[in-house]
This record gives C-alpha cells, sequence and structure tokens, in this order.
C-alpha cells in the first residue's frame, strides 16, 4: 500500500539536511515516543518506519537514486501536469513520487512511499506528528470498527491490537484538529471534531481520559461557541437557538449570572460577568428578557438589573408600558439595597407618573446626572424637562446599543406619549405608588465581596466577530473588560461618547464570592490580577442639593420651650420665698427673680421680650 509520505518528511529534515543533521534527527524522533496508551506493536512499526528512512539517506549512493527519482518525477509533473502520462517503469518504482488513490485525499503531486501492511499504523504516527490531522482521518476511518477484511484476517497485526491503535490514531487526530480549529477561530468546526472524537471513544468503550481530555476542551469552548453562533444572521435560527442552549447550560452549571459553581470554563466570576456583557449585543429584546427574568428568579441581582433594561428598551421601542411596569417592580426590589432611583425616576415618567419621578430624583444620589438634569431644567418649576431629555437620551446611548434589534433606532418620547395604546394604558394605571411586593421573588441574598458596577452592565462593547485572538480592554476604575477577544469600552469621566448624557455609577453585588478558575484565552494577566477588589464607586457631593433638609428644631418652638422652662424656675422660686416669708437666708437668685414672676402673672402672658433675655442669660451662664 502506497502512503502520501517521503523519508524527510519521516525524518523531519528538509532535501538539503547534511549526514549529522540525518544522524541527529533520526536518533531525536526515535527517542521521541508517542503516548502511552498506544501498544507496543505501534511503537515498533513508528519505529521500522524511521530506521527504513535513515537507512536510505544516510547511504549515499541510494540517497541519490532517491533524489534523483524524487526530484525527477517532481519537475516532470509540473511540466507535464497530468500523472496519468507516466510510464509503466514509473509505477513500479519504490520510489514513486505520485498519490494514485484518489481515496488518499492528497495533492496528486505529492511523494509517496510504499508500505508492508504492518507499517500501516507506524505511518499513521507519523502523519500525526507531522499535523496531517485530516488525512489520517482520512486514512484510517475505513478500519474503524473492525469493518475492514484485511484487518480482520491480521494482515495488519493482532485484530484487537492494531484496531485500539487505529482508533486511538484517529481520537487524537480530531483532538488536535478540533484544538488547531479553535485557534484559527473556528469554534464550530472545533466543536465538531472534538465531539466526533469523543463518540468514536464512547462508542468504542476505550481511553477514558482521551474523553475526559476532549470533554474538558469543549467546556472551555463553550463562550466561544455561544458567541459565535448568536452572532449567526436572523436567518440562522437553528443556529442561535443552540447558541441559547449552550448559554442555560453554562448558568445552569455556574447556579446563575453570579454563582458559584463550576462550568470547567476556566472564567472566574468577574470573566463571566464580562461574558455576559459582551453577548447582550448579539440578543435581541426579547431574548434578553426571557433570560434575564428567568435568572432573576433564583434570585441575582444582576440579572434583575439586566432584565430591567430588556424590559424598558422593549417596552418603550413596543410601546408596551406594561413591561415598563414590571420593570419598575425589578427596581422596586433592587432599591432596598442600591441607588437605582434614577432609573426608577425614567419609569415613572414613561408612565404618567409625574409627581413620583420627582420624588425619585430627590432620592437619588446620582450627583453628575442630577446636574445634567437641572441645567436642561433651568426656567421651569420642576425637573421634567431635564429628566425628558436625559431619559431619550440615555435610552439612545446606554440601553438601545446593547439590543441586536434596537441598536439603530431613535427613541423619541413624544412618539411615545402620541401612541394611542400607550395613552389608554397610562389612563387605567392607578396612581397609587406601587409595593415591592407585587414582584413574587426570592429575596436577594446579601452582597459579596465580588461587585459589579452599573457602569459594567451598561457600557459594553461587541465582541469581535474574527474572534481570531482574544484581547480584553480595561474600562474605567470599578468597570471591568470581556473575555477571549471581546472588549468592553468605557467612558472614565462617566459620560458617553458624545458628551451628552452622564452615565450614572453604583454598584450591584452579586450573591457570591469570586471562583479562581483557569484563565480564558483572551483574558490578560493584568485583568485576573484585579479580580479580587470590589470596584470601587466614586460618590461627589453636589454644589446644590436638589432640596434643602430642615433637620433643626424651628426657633419659636425652641423659644417656646425655653419660656415655659424659664415660667417652672419662676414658680418654683415664689412657691419658696412665700413657704420661708422673708427669712434673709432666700437664696438671692429667686428673690432676683420674684419681681420679675410677679410681672408675668400680672400681664398674664409671657413677654417675648422677657423671653429672649432670659435665653440669653440662660446661655451665658452655661458659658
Amino acid at each position: 500500500m502506497r502512503i502520501p509520505l517521503d523519508y524527510y518528511r519521516i525524518l523531519g529534515l528538509p532535501i538539503q539536511a547534511t549526514a549529522d543533521q540525518l544522524q541527529q534527527a533520526h536518533r531525536d524522533r526515535t527517542q521521541q515516543l508517542p503516548r502511552r496508551e498506544f501498544s507496543e506493536a505501534a511503537i515498533v512499526s513508528r519505529r521500522q518506519l524511521l530506521d527504513d528512512a535513515y537507512a536510505v539517506l544516510s547511504n549515499p549512493e541510494r540517497r541519490r537514486e532517491y533524489d534523483a527519482s524524487f526530484l525527477a518525477k517532481s519537475y516532470e509533473l509540473l511540466d507535464v501536469g497530468k500523472p496519468d502520462e507516466l510510464s509503466d517503469e514509473d509505477e513500479g518504482s519504490t520510489y514513486s513520487p505520485i498519490v494514485r488513490d484518489p481515496s488518499l485525499g492528497a495533492d496528486p503531486y505529492t511523494p509517496t512511499i510504499e508500505l508492508s501492511e504492518l507499517q500501516f499504523i507506524g505511518a499513521l504516527l507519523v502523519l500525526l506528528e507531522l499535523g496531517e490531522y485530516e488525512l489520517v482521518l482520512r486514512l484510517g476511518r475505513p478500519y474503524l470498527s473492525g469493518g475492514n477484511l484485511n484487518l480482520k484476517n491480521g494482515n495488519f497485526g493482532d485484530p484487537e491490537i492494531v484496531s485500539a491503535d487505529i482508533v486511538l490514531t484517529v481520537a487524537l487526530a480530531c483532538l488536535e484538529l478540533g484544538r488547531e480549529q479553535w485557534q484559527q477561530g473556528q469554534y464550530e468546526n472545533a466543536a465538531e471534531s472534538l465531539e466526533t472524537g469523543q463518540q468514536l471513544l464512547l462508542r468504542e468503550g476505550i481511553f477514558a481520559s482521551l474523553r475526559g481530555e476532549m470533554q474538558s476542551d469543549l467546556y472551555k469552548l463553550r463562550p466561544y461557541r455561544i458567541l459565535e453562533l448568536l452572532a449567526m444572521p436572523g436567518n440562522r435560527e437553528d443556529s442561535r437557538r443552540q447558541g441559547l442552549s449552550l448559554l442555560e447550560d453554562m448558568l445552569h452549571d455556574r447556579g446563575g449570572i453570579d454563582g458559584s459553581g463550576d462550568d470547567q470554563s476556566g472564567l472566574g466570576v468577574d470573566d463571566f460577568l464580562r461574558f455576559i456583557q459582551q453577548l447582550r449585543s448579539y440578543l435581541t429584546a426579547i431574548e434578553q428578557q426571557t433570560l434575564f427574568e428567568t435568572e432573576a428568579r433564583r434570585p441575582s441581582a444582576v440579572a434583575s438589573y439586566l432584565a430591567v433594561y430588556a424590559l424598558l428598551a422593549r417596552g418603550f421601542a413596543e410601546r408596551q408600558p406594561s413591561l415598563i411596569r414590571r420593570a419598575k417592580l425589578l427596581l422596586l426590589r433592587l432599591g432596598a439595597r442600591q441607588d437605582v432611583h434614577l432609573e426608577q425616576a425614567v419609569c415613572a415618567l414613561l408612565l404618567g407618573q409625574t409627581d413620583e419621578a420627582s420624588r425619585s430624583l430627590e432620592l437619588s444620589q446620582e450627583f453628575d446626572s442630577l446636574a445634567f438634569i437641572r441645567e436642561h431644567s433651568q426656567g421651569s418649576p420642576d425637573l421634567l424637562p431635564g429628566l425628558c431629555l436625559y431619559s431619550e437620551r440615555w435610552l439612545q446611548n446606554e440601553v438601545f446599543p446593547h439590543f441586536r434589534d434596537l441598536a439603530r433606532k431613535q427613541p423619541s418620547l413624544k412618539e411615545y406619549f402620541a401612541d394611542e395604546d400607550v395613552q389608554a394604558y397610562l389612563e387605567e394605571l392607578p396612581n397609587e405608588p406601587e409595593v415591592a411586593n407585587q414582584w413574587s421573588m426570592s429575596p436577594f441574598p446579601a452582597p459579596s465581596r465580588s461587585a459589579t458596577t452599573r457602569r459594567e452592565v451598561s457600557s459594553a462593547s461587541s465582541w469581535s466577530r474574527t474572534q481570531e485572538t482574544g484581547r480584553t480592554q480595561e474600562t474605567a476604575k470599578g468597570a471591568t473588560s470581556n473575555p477571549g477577544g471581546a472588549t468592553a469600552t468605557v467612558n472614565a469621566g462617566g459620560y458617553n461618547h458624545n458628551g451628552a448624557v452622564p452615565a450614572p455609577e453604583r454598584t450591584i453585588y452579586p450573591s457570591v464570592e469570586e471562583q479562581n478558575g483557569l484563565r480564558m484565552p483572551g483574558v490578560s494577566d493584568a485583568d485576573a490580577g484585579d479580580r479580587s477588589a470590589s470596584p470601587a464607586t466614586r460618590v461627589v457631593r453636589p454644589d446644590t442639593p436638589l432640596r434643602r433638609t430642615h433637620t433643626t428644631p424651628r426657633l419659636d418652638r425652641l423659644l417656646f420651650l425655653l419660656a415655659l422652662g424659664v415660667l417652672g424656675l419662676l414658680l418654683l422660686g415664689f412657691l419658696v420665698s412665700r413657704l420661708f416669708g422673708g427669712r434673709p437666708q432666700a437664696s438671692p437668685a429667686v428673690t432676683k427673680a420674684e419681681p420679675g414672676f410677679v410681672q408675668l402673672t400680672q400681664q398674664g402672658n409671657p413677654s417675648v421680650v422677657t423671653n429672649v433675655a432670659l435665653t440669653e442669660e440662660g446661655v451665658e451662664g452655661c458659658d
């Protein structure tokens, strides 16, 4: 049988190799043994090929003959271009460089060598070492499952041993081909190759450790596959559904977006949060709503906030205020731990609840955003003009870009409120404030040391669709980026790219502690070094508060209380003076105060001037 190989490739040398290089290559290749799972027969077969190649090339006369045949036929083929024009003498040559069998799948000009059937497994091993994975698959598949008659008859050696070696070689070719395709960014092809090898080993019931390697690679490959599948065009619904199914499997294994379970992807908590940010731009509004509302019921604060975005975006774009009301209910639950008053104000505005929107603004600590709203509400008795402008630009710059079907839409509050269905719903909406328990879900767990900021959630950019080399970019302090080729870019100043609307900043605490994992390809070491730290949230005092709150007692009430105290003292002094008559040991202070008390009792009402004087005298006395 002929195999598309030549002696130089067997030794891994160019045709210009010297005698010393031949000797060194033969020694090195002989000492490099294949995986321990291969049988002794396979190792011996490979060693025979190495020895045959060295024997021919180390002999000057045989090497000249081989080189002459090798080069002459190669040049002849280049000139003629048709392999069937070779002479009958060339057909029987031991060193014929031509592939005659199209089933080998090799180029017709590829050199070949004649091998015995006992050397077949050795040739497969050599091709595997040379990286000819697809050729190994084409040559080895016909012999799988003992379907070949020559294999059954023992022409290749012990059928049971040789069959196991062929299965192992083909499975290793699947493994290495999958890893090669992974590096080339062909993630679905890589998964297909790995699954093919895994199914082969599972069917044969051998080499469990190799199956484990393949499964481990499949787990690590899952995030890449998800992004590739979700990025498919809208008409590839089957592929996109498969991507969503893989994502749900990952979330199940992890126990949620901020869960602590091990999905064996190598992604820690922060890495996975960055990954979730990046896939959002590949999902439609309804896909995100379905996904994140389900995850919010675990419960999960991060999923709840992402569900708010999806409900708001879809409710506004599709003129469904009922979805905005659901977003508001979710925000009421989040408000127990986070400052989400600004988002609550936007929801209340879109629901026509202007008074509630104003109250929410008063409670908000997002001072940059409030400054923007005040600036655009000058000349108005309230902040509604600025809130309307802020809401419209916030939807345009911070919400819509993260939805596949809304990224190019322009939000308009005027068109929203002009919609008849919206008007009808708002007219029927009760005016009573919403209560948090209308959303029947379990309370959020206590926050842990791992946190993600609103800026992380709202400022994720798209994962590179080529996905050839993963790189990450750090966002502003307190915000992070995505894994493996995704880049989350955030403007550090707190404003979006056009400087129009400040991006509010606050912290959402996941319910689990960060989990250490293997670094996903493309995640920089700098990212990994900062994963344990909770992002800092900077709070800046405003120049002027929205409304000044009086926390000290009123002056008139204070004076009234002081007057009552003085009257009590005077009454006590009067009683003492009447009790002891005109005794000389009476207290001078009481005697001095008695005329004042008589004067007060005669007038019937305490004098304000007297009260002030007494108060000042009391203060001077305390000093």
